[in-house]
């Protein structure tokens, strides 16, 4: 085969990159293309935009990460925007390509996408190839078929960890064959109809986009560091940015693959030896997996009120006023509003921050769960689709969980979280 595209999504590297390798293997040269799809910057039926300034920042960054990575072996990334189906075939035609090789979609509007995509290329009798690289674990290696997949995620890590093996890695390519890609021409945050916002000084990271500031941080936390040794302890931390391995924000839009962390963090235990945080780290990845296995499983049901309960949980009203107030972080108690302040400041918050100001949304001021997910949708920096719809699910006593409700003490919370103080006192006082 003479020419195909390479549609980038959220799999923004050629390390561990497998969509790129069947492509360069099968073809004699590759367009790689990324699109803005408009609908990514609309604003949702729960008033908040899909995407915010913080991830936006962040993906414009990968972008110029993974057109400089590259450049330096031959080729180059093609920018587009406007709608998939109308601005990939558009590109098939002026390369005359055979083939567009993408990664495959599990939740419900990028699978409609990239249905759209596939339509308009037959009309044009161009194949379209999709491969599943999100995941720790291959779909496919699951000792269980998707639709038979446990809705509770220790049987399926038990299992999982028994009966299935991680694939190893692909191998970043030494040189792609592309025709000319002209010099790449990125929309600025306000093209995007979004406001630049400046850096907070109290931000627990500076996140850069890209797949080669994901690597520094994958050699700095393992190698460097090795504050990897500690993971499990300190995990649960809350104030800067080594208490966890911050690689979310890098994963979420691929810009780093989970088994290069699996592959990186066995050369780990090989010299420095295995622990209870090095496999906490996995079993962490699992978590992502399984979501991601949920979405592919129930689809539409894990953006609905009631989840995959049988029971239809009928949304609060809204009250404008208390969304407001957690939003903004002045609803009073100081726990919750410090970290939605620090979510409303840098695009980011902790994972027990998460649970708890969630648990709030749900149970304090029992307002509709997926109001409170698709504000994390627009404001999160780290945003995935399967991780935060499944985990506010969970969080909202829809999802999977065999517990009904999961309840947090939000002052026992602060008290074992935040004894000090210090984390509240960064981001409370103005």
């Amino acid at each position: 085969m003479k020419t195909a595209l390479l549609w980038f999504k959220t799999d923004l590297r050629l390390e561990d990159n497998e969509t790129l390798m069947k492509a360069m293997a099968q073809c004699k040269q590759l367009v790689p293309v990324y699109c803005f799809d408009e609908a990514h910057f609309e604003t949702t039926s729960f008033g908040f935009k899909k995407t915010g300034t913080f991830r936006a920042q962040f993906l414009l960054e990968s972008l110029q990460d993974l057109d400089k990575n590259l450049r330096e072996i031959g080729s180059g990334l093609l920018i587009l925007r406007g709608k998939p189906e109308v601005e990939i075939p558009k590109i098939v035609r002026l390369y005359k390509a055979q083939k567009v090789f993408a990664k495959r979609e599990v939740a419900y509007e990028e699978k409609h996408t990239e249905q759209r995509v596939q339509n308009e290329l037959w009309k044009l009798k161009c194949e379209m190839e999709t491969f599943s690289t999100s995941t720790l674990y291959h779909a496919e290696d699951l000792p269980f078929s998707i639709n038979n997949i446990p809705d509770v995620f220790t049987t399926f890590r038990k299992k999982t960890e028994k009966d299935a093996l991680i694939r190893p890695i692909f191998e970043r390519p030494l040189a792609i064959h592309s025709p000319e890609i002209p010099e790449m021409n990125l929309p600025s945050l306000t093209e995007l109809d979004l406001t630049p916002q400046e850096a907070d000084s109290r931000a627990a990271l500076v996140f850069k986009g890209g797949e080669s500031e994901a690597i520094k941080r994958l050699n700095y936390y393992l190698f460097e560091s090795k504050k990897i040794a500690t993971y499990k302890e300190t995990r649960n931390g809350m104030v800067g940015g080594d208490y966890s391995s911050k690689f979310s924000a890098w994963l979420a839009l691929g810009c780093l693959s989970p088994r290069l962390i699996y592959v990186q963090l066995k050369k780990y235990e090989a010299q420095f030896g295995a622990n209870d945080s090095t496999y906490w780290l996995i079993f962490e990845l699992l978590w992502r997996d399984f979501f991601r296995f949920m979405f592919k499983k129930h689809q539409t049901k894990l953006f609905q009120a009631s989840g995959i309960t049988e029971g239809k949980k009928i949304p609060k009203a809204v009250s404008e006023k208390l969304l407001l107030d957690w939003i903004n972080g002045t609803t009073g108690v100081d726990f919750i509003d410090a970290n939605m302040r620090e979510l409303k400041k840098t695009g980011f918050m902790s994972n027990r921050g998460r649970q708890n100001v969630a648990s709030y949304f749900c149970n304090d001021l029992q307002l509709d769960w997926r109001i409170g997910a698709s504000y994390f949708e627009e404001q999160l920096i780290d945003y995935d689709v399967c991780s935060n719809w499944g985990n506010w699910a969970y969080l909202a006593g829809v999802g999977n969980d065999p517990r009904e409700n999961r309840y947090f003490n939000i002052e026992k919370q602060a008290s074992d979280y935040d004894k000090n103080k210090a984390f509240r006192n960064l981001w409370l006082k103005e």
